[in-house]
């Protein structure tokens, strides 16, 4: 008996056959792209030193992005993400903060709770859970 034909495998078959382009756009954003050896311009090659969370908001990025539950299309050069404010922080959420390899116990160390839930193969159904705390973010406390 043959499989049962869903709406996401006639999207996979027309993406296949070029009918359809349903992979130009997806999660292609990074959660966390700050402080990458990609974004390193520092004189001495040491990515984490240089360029630190505060400042990722003030820069843009040369070579990726990221941000909270972000889309982009396959080449990155529209990006899209959600920006959250609990009107308690000093700014506006707008990708995760972390530690640096040399400030974490285990390198690169994320300090918040997010969850990618369910996505299917084109990205026409994502869904992503983020915990974001009423209270004041302890950022200056983790660091």
């Amino acid at each position: 008996m043959p499989h049962p034909k869903t709406a996401e495998h006639k999207r996979l078959a027309d993406s296949k056959a070029r009918r359809a382009d349903w992979k130009q756009w997806g999660p292609y954003v990074s959660e966390r792209a700050w402080g990458t050896v990609r974004e390193d311009y520092s004189a001495t090659g040491e990515a984490w030193d240089y360029f630190p969370h505060d400042h990722a908001r003030s820069r843009a990025y040369r070579w990726n992005e990221d941000g909270l539950g972000g889309v982009c299309n396959r080449f990155q050069n529209i990006c899209l993400a959600v920006a959250l404010w609990n009107e308690r922080d000093p700014i506006i959420k707008e990708r995760l903060f972390g530690l640096t390899g040399q400030e974490g116990n285990h390198g690169e160390d994320v300090k918040e709770y997010y969850f990618y839930l369910d996505n299917t193969p084109t990205h026409a159904y994502m869904k992503m859970l983020y915990k974001y705390p009423q209270a004041e973010f302890p950022y200056a406390r983790l660091v």
